[in-house]
């Protein structure tokens, strides 16, 4: 492909469409960015860059050079030679997937795609979403696969603030409707990523991302029981953990947790139980998996009201300090994350809550209206209990340690201390 006169669209510009766009940018791909949220678009017009894989510094250049650009309307794809939609794909109440986003998404790129062009659904989806869903969107404006468009599924495998596995180091699974489709997918996404792996339909790539995320929730799922198991047989299930993982073979680390966030975990396996339920099958270990996940805050919340207990203190009223907010270590992202559920259950239990973190200035979500406080010894010593939810690496554990009356610790940061104000998941 000549880098020089291709151009693409790329349709979500989140924490998978961004740093996907920029990439190409850096390779002298022209990129249209098309983003619906006028918050994003003010950041970009700005320089200013909103996701913590994207530096602003390699936003400023590639808008300097000229090789990316954004825009709110879809008439901005009609020269591209393909479009990558990235966009979000929730649920609607807890098991049904909601796919409005790709749907409408698709049928603004549908009226005015380029003669020819590769579209490229990366937004992780149900198995068959590619063939039952897209491909009639564009029939409904006598768009033909294979002359007036090409049609593939490759799923996202972003890891939030992973500097080890950036865009480029990551694999990528890609399945087209046809052979033609898959080649050309293969062939765009060659420009700016080491391996590239073809499979033998859209269908299958689908179930690919599935199955990653559905290997990760039952196993988190499963070390979640062990630890509430283990707690009530009075065996540290860190210790075990941490024995278990000197065998060579047949074993790999999960760890327990308040919960688990971010946007694919919790929901991704969901959309296959969905998918599978058509069929006539029902997943249990999916369904399992994910209850016990969801119960992990207020599992949390007990243990914590157990802990203050033991000392003589009552859950109602006492002051508890969340550390942590976010749903995952050093990444400024609140999706779905634990912590709003377990401050949420301690609220309801009573306790007056505050929190800190240094990528959160302020909460405003679920009911939630909170300022991230200042960590100083004298605010320290009010709480009654300190919860580590997010273990960040900027936050001094050791003074928490020396300025706590008592910390409950979910992501065992304490490992090496015996000390008696430290309670473990």
């Amino acid at each position: 492909m000549n880098m020089n006169k291709l151009k693409i669209a790329v349709v979500g510009l989140g924490y998978v469409g961004l740093p996907l766009a920029i990439e190409f940018a850096k390779k002298g791909v022209s990129v249209k960015g098309i983003e619906i949220d006028p918050d994003r678009l003010r950041h970009i017009r700005r320089k200013v860059s909103y996701i913590n894989d994207v530096s602003t510094r390699q936003l400023k250049g590639v808008l300097a050079n000229g090789k990316f650009s954004a825009a709110s309307e879809f008439c901005a794809l009609k020269d591209c030679d393909a479009v990558l939609v990235c966009v979000p794909t929730p649920l609607k109440g807890k098991y049904l997937p909601d796919i409005s986003f790709i749907k409408n998404s698709l049928s603004s790129v549908a009226q005015h795609i380029k003669k020819g062009a590769l579209v490229v659904l990366e937004s992780t989806t149900y198995p068959g979403t590619t063939e039952e869903e897209i491909l009639p969107i564009f029939k409904s404006y006598n768009l033909k696969h294979g002359r007036d468009f090409y049609l593939c599924f490759s799923p996202e495998r972003i890891d939030p603030g992973n500097a080890k596995f950036p865009v480029n180091k990551i694999p990528k699974v890609v399945g087209g409707i046809n052979k033609k489709a898959t080649d050309m997918a293969v062939s765009l996404y060659e420009i700016i990523i080491d391996k590239v792996v073809p499979v033998s339909s859209a269908r299958a790539a689908e179930t690919v991302k599935l199955l990653e995320n559905t290997f990760r929730l039952i196993n988190i799922g499963l070390i979640d029981e062990l630890a509430m198991m283990c707690h009530k047989m009075k065996i540290d299930i860190w210790e075990v953990i941490k024995a278990a993982s000197t065998k060579p073979f047949g074993f790999m680390p999960f760890y327990p947790g308040p919960g688990v966030g971010g946007h694919c975990i919790p929901k991704d396996p969901l959309y296959l139980y969905w998918k599978a339920k058509r069929f006539g099958f029902h997943s249990r270990f999916i369904k399992l998996a994910s209850d016990v996940i969801s119960y992990m805050p207020e599992y949390a919340a007990a243990r914590i009201t157990e802990a203050l207990s033991a000392k003589g203190v009552r859950i109602r009223g006492a002051r508890v300090l969340i550390i942590g907010v976010t749903y995952k270590k050093d990444v400024k992202d609140l999706r779905k994350s634990p912590s709003i559920d377990l401050i949420n259950s301690l609220q309801k239990r009573g306790a007056k809550v505050a929190y800190f973190d240094p990528f959160i200035p302020y909460l405003k979500i679920n009911g939630i209206n909170l300022k991230s406080i200042i960590l100083e010894r004298e605010s320290l010593g009010k709480f009654t209990c300190v919860v580590i939810a997010t273990d960040h690496s900027k936050i001094n554990y050791k003074f928490l340690l020396n300025n706590s009356k008592l910390i409950f610790d979910t992501r065992n940061v304490y490992k090496d201390s015996s000390n008696i104000k430290v309670e473990r998941l």
